[in-house]
C-alpha cells in the first residue's frame, strides 16, 4: 500500500472507533472521503484492505459493512498503527529526533546515508514538507524546521498556547457549532468513561488535537486556528512516542468536558479560565516527565 493508503487505513479505523459504530454498520466511501479529507481512491483501498484483514465484510452489490462492534477493534487497530508506517519516513523521523541529522541537508547526502533512490527519497521529503517540518532551500538542498522535541521547546509551546487558547474563547466572534459541540462532548465522554484504557497513543493525541483545534476554529479568527493547527503538526512526531510511555490520563478528558459544558451554557469567561488552568496543569506534567526521543 502507498503511504497515503496506509494513513487512510489508520484514520479510517480511528473514525470507526470514535463513532462507535455497531456491527453491520454500512461504510460508504463517499461519506468517509469527506470525513477524512481525502479522495475516494485511498478510501476504497483502505476499505478493501480492512476487508482482507477480516475487519469488514464486502458485498459486491451493497458495499462494505463492519463485522464487529467498533469497541472490539482494539487489537486490530494496534497492529495497524504500529506496523504500517513507511520505513524510510520512520528512519528520517528517528534520526531527526535523535539529532543525528543536521538542520541543512543535501538530497545526495541523504540518499547515501539512507541507501535509497532519489525517487523514494523525494516522495518521503514531499510528505514531510506537507507536514510542515522541512522546507526546500532557495539555493540547494533542504532545511529541517524546529520540532517540539525538548523540555525547553515544550515549555515555549505551552506558554504560547496559554496566550492563544483562552483568548480564542473570549473572541468577540466566538460561536460554537451545536452539532460539532455535541460530537466533541460525546467523544470526550467516551474517553473519560473507558476509552482511555484501550485507545492507542495515536487515537488519544488526535482526539486531544481535535478538541483544541475545534475550539480555536469556533473563535472565527483564522490566525488563532492556523497557529494551533501548525503547533499540533510540530507536536505529532514526538507526542506519539511520549504518549506510549505514559499512563493514560482520564483527567484530561474530564477537564475537556468541563470546558465544553461551560461553552454550551454560554459561560465563556469561565471556559477561558478552565482552559488556562487545563494548560497550566499540562505544562506542569511536561516538566515532571523526562523527554526521550
Amino acid at each position: 500500500m502507498t503511504p497515503l493508503q496506509q494513513r487512510t487505513v489508520r484514520e479510517l479505523v480511528l473514525h470507526i472507533r470514535q463513532e462507535r459504530y455497531p456491527a453491520g454498520h454500512h461504510l460508504k466511501a463517499s461519506f468517509l472521503a469527506e470525513q477524512l479529507g481525502v479522495s475516494r481512491s485511498p478510501v476504497n483501498a483502505a476499505l478493501a484492505h480492512l476487508a482482507e484483514l477480516g475487519v469488514l465484510e464486502h458485498d459486491r452489490n451493497r458495499g462494505f459493512f463492519l463485522r464487529c462492534p467498533a469497541d472490539e477493534l482494539d487489537s486490530a487497530l494496534v497492529a495497524l498503527v504500529g506496523g504500517s508506517e513507511d520505513p524510510l519516513y520512520q528512519r528520517i523521523v528517528d534520526l531527526r529526533l535523535a539529532r543525528q541529522l543536521p538542520d541543512k541537508v543535501l538530497e545526495s547526502d541523504l540518499m547515501r546515508l539512507l541507501d535509497t533512490s532519489r525517487a523514494n527519497l523525494g516522495r518521503v521529503l514531499s510528505r514531510i514538507q506537507e507536514e510542515g517540518w522541512i522546507e526546500r532551500r532557495a539555493g540547494q538542498g533542504w532545511e529541517f524546521l524546529s520540532l517540539i522535541d525538548s523540555r525547553q521547546a515544550y515549555e515555549e509551546s505551552y506558554y504560547y498556547r496559554l496566550a492563544l487558547e483562552p483568548a480564542a474563547l473570549l473572541s468577540p466572534d466566538f460561536r460554537a457549532d451545536p452539532a460539532e459541540l455535541a460530537e466533541c462532548l460525546r467523544q470526550q465522554e467516551f474517553i473519560a468513561e473507558s476509552g482511555y484504557l484501550s485507545m492507542t497513543p495515536f487515537e488519544l493525541f488526535e482526539a486531544n488535537s481535535h478538541f483544541h483545534e475545534t475550539l480555536a476554529l469556533w473563535s472565527h479568527n483564522r490566525f488563532i486556528h492556523q497557529s494551533l493547527v501548525r503547533l499540533d503538526q510540530l507536536r505529532r512526531l514526538v507526542e506519539y512516542r511520549q504518549a506510549a510511555r505514559r499512563a493514560p490520563r482520564r483527567e484530561q478528558a474530564l477537564e475537556h468536558i468541563a470546558i465544553l459544558q461551560c461553552i454550551a451554557g454560554g459561560e465563556l469567561v469561565e471556559a477561558a479560565a478552565l482552559m488556562r488552568r487545563h494548560l497550566n496543569q499540562a505544562l506542569r506534567a511536561k516538566r515532571e516527565f523526562r523527554l526521550e526521543p
